[in-house]
């Protein structure tokens, strides 16, 4: 891979294309930025960084966690979902090294990118120059890619399939471009719906750092959106951030719930 000096933010790990004073993923108010201030990195570094170690694991039939031990940044892991029509790489993290490169040609390689929010973008281009692939974003968050390439297609609607099983949706939780994956009869969320630890429940929220809570029309055109689809397994941003079984039920449930709490009675 050639040397990439373009800063990463320490606090979320977004790579820039060039240096800067600040991060607007993290002074945006669905973030933060950290009381000592903000500090940087870049990909070379974090590559080279003795203490961070990839973590490569299964994390359901067909799906391949990836991130880094111990975690970095906000801490998320990426998806490698290996489909029959080419396998995607669900969400990302700023750690990519030649080792996880190498698990990821070993499991088929890929075909696309598709990222479920800002928040995850991180060193989204490194992995798409790595790959040779395609990255699929909202057109609604294109305001927050902070390194440009042609490897970037945005799509629009609420609806973009990627492939036969494979579709993304537009839910607008928690960012206006906040997407899942449908696939077979999982549904990978990212935090766009958050698997939280009671498994009962999952959760809608505008900011978690900041615990502001979603807008409740935007939660109500989620359910709509959700439930005509058929899953089960749902999949979030975080090891072992799994609900195995009755996903749909959970999640129509949740925001019921979600929806007669926020409500005003005044």
């Amino acid at each position: 891979m050639a040397p990439s000096t373009r800063p990463i933010c320490l606090t979320c790990g977004t790579q820039y294309a060039a240096p800067r004073a600040d991060c607007p993923i993290c002074t945006d108010e669905r973030q933060y930025v950290p009381a000592a201030g903000q500090r940087w990195t870049d990909f070379d570094a974090l590559r080279a960084n003795p203490e961070l170690k990839p973590r490569i694991q299964e994390e359901g039939p067909g799906l391949t966690g990836i991130g880094t031990e111990p975690r970095f940044a906000i801490g998320q892991r990426a998806l490698l979902v290996q489909a029959p029509t080419g396998n995607i790489l669900w969400d990302c993290t700023a750690y990519l090294t030649d080792e996880i490169i190498t698990a990821v040609q070993d499991r088929g390689g890929l075909s696309a990118i598709a990222i479920s929010h800002p928040h995850y973008y991180t060193t989204m281009v490194e992995w798409a120059h790595a790959f040779n692939v395609p990255i699929h974003l909202h057109e609604h968050d294109a305001e927050w890619i902070g390194r440009p390439d042609p490897s970037i297609q945005l799509w629009s609607g609420t609806h973009k399939p990627l492939a036969d099983n494979l579709t993304l949706v537009n839910l607008g939780v928690h960012f206006a471009g906040g997407t899942v994956l449908h696939w077979n009869r999982a549904l990978l969320t990212g935090d766009i719906v958050q698997v939280i630890p009671d498994r009962s429940h999952v959760a809608f929220m505008y900011s978690y750092p900041n615990l502001i809570p979603e807008r409740p029309a935007v939660v109500r055109r989620a359910q709509e959106l959700l439930r005509d689809l058929d899953f089960d397994a749902i999949y979030g941003a975080w090891w072992d951030s799994t609900i195995p079984e009755n996903g749909h039920e959970i999640v129509q449930r949740s925001a019921k719930r979600y929806l007669e709490y926020v409500r005003d009675d005044s």
